[in-house]
């Protein structure tokens, strides 16, 4: 089964329960808009909502990633009150206007119920590298560069990639490359741990429905919907206790329903599983535990 889903900014095609962003403005080197934040945001709403979707990759068109913001504004660029050309900020309150658009769409792809791979073609700088940290598995080409240039160009990281960033590489590494906002290649972000591997240009997509392969064919939807949340809310857990309850909550819960059965059938009878709970009806009782951080 395929199928594909038309947007301004994006393509996303949905086929054997694997979906793939691809950011779709290969003229401006994918340059990032508010057009494309809410077709993002679509997006996600549209994969989460669909049970035929097991992980979703991330790509660019053409041979950037992205960009960065697009810059044809001018001196405006970022001085969103004086542009007319942000339809996210159209109609906001004052407290909503001042949230920036790749915070609002990392917040999104941080909420997914579906494992997130990003493929990083070519170039990801500004939000085009920022916009990669709350993906869940980062691959990359050997020609991808990247670039957190916030402060070479008189502002400051956004899309929360300072919550995100010091918590996958580092604190010293975040700083290494925001205060600096240098340039650098692929080699470097995979000895610092921003992806995972490196591939050949022609091998990077491949590689990426590989990851999504593994997961896709092998694990039970709800149980990876549950675990993802789990572990990139605990980065903010202040004792091991509230992991020990959630987990617990969760082996109890998933322990009485038929994918736990499956599991281990499937695995005593050496054969594929064949998991029946769904992400859009059977995520447990509990599920969401946290409570909601309003915007002050």
């Amino acid at each position: 089964m395929s199928a594909a889903t038309s947007f301004e900014t994006i393509t996303l095609e949905i086929a054997d329960k694997i979906a793939v962003i691809t950011l779709n403005r290969p003229d401006k080197m994918n340059a990032f808009t508010g057009q494309m934040m809410l077709d993002m945001v679509a997006a996600f709403d549209l994969t989460d909502a669909n049970d035929d979707v097991g992980a979703v990759i991330v790509t660019g068109a053409g041979r950037a990633f992205c960009a960065g913001a697009d810059l044809s504004a001018g001196a405006k660029t970022f001085d969103y009150d004086n542009r007319s050309d942000r339809p996210d900020k159209a109609g906001l309150v004052d407290l909503e206007r001042i949230r920036d658009s790749g915070g609002r769409m990392t917040l999104r792809m941080f909420e997914s119920l579906k494992p997130v791979i990003g493929a990083i073609n070519g170039a990801g700088v500004g939000i085009g590298a920022t916009m990669q940290l709350p993906m869940d598995i980062r691959i990359a080409s050997t020609a991808a560069r990247f670039g957190f240039v916030f402060a070479r160009r008189g502002i400051v990281p956004e899309a929360c990639s300072s919550w995100f960033l010091p918590r996958l590489v580092g604190i010293s590494q975040a700083l290494d490359w925001c205060l600096s906002g240098r340039v650098f290649g692929a080699e470097e972000a995979l000895a610092a741990g921003l992806v995972k591997s490196l591939h050949a240009p022609e091998d990077l997509l491949p590689a990426a429905h590989a990851i999504a392969r593994e997961i896709v064919d092998n694990t039970a939807p709800v149980s990876v919907a549950l675990t993802r949340q789990m572990m990139w809310r605990m980065l903010g857990a202040d004792h091991p206790m509230q992991a020990h309850k959630i987990d617990s909550r969760g082996v109890y819960s998933r322990g009485q329903t038929i994918d736990a059965r499956e599991g281990v059938m499937s695995f005593l009878e050496k054969r594929p599983p064949a998991y029946a709970n769904k992400v859009s009806t059977d995520m447990p009782d509990f599920f969401p535990w946290w409570d909601d951080v309003p915007f002050k």
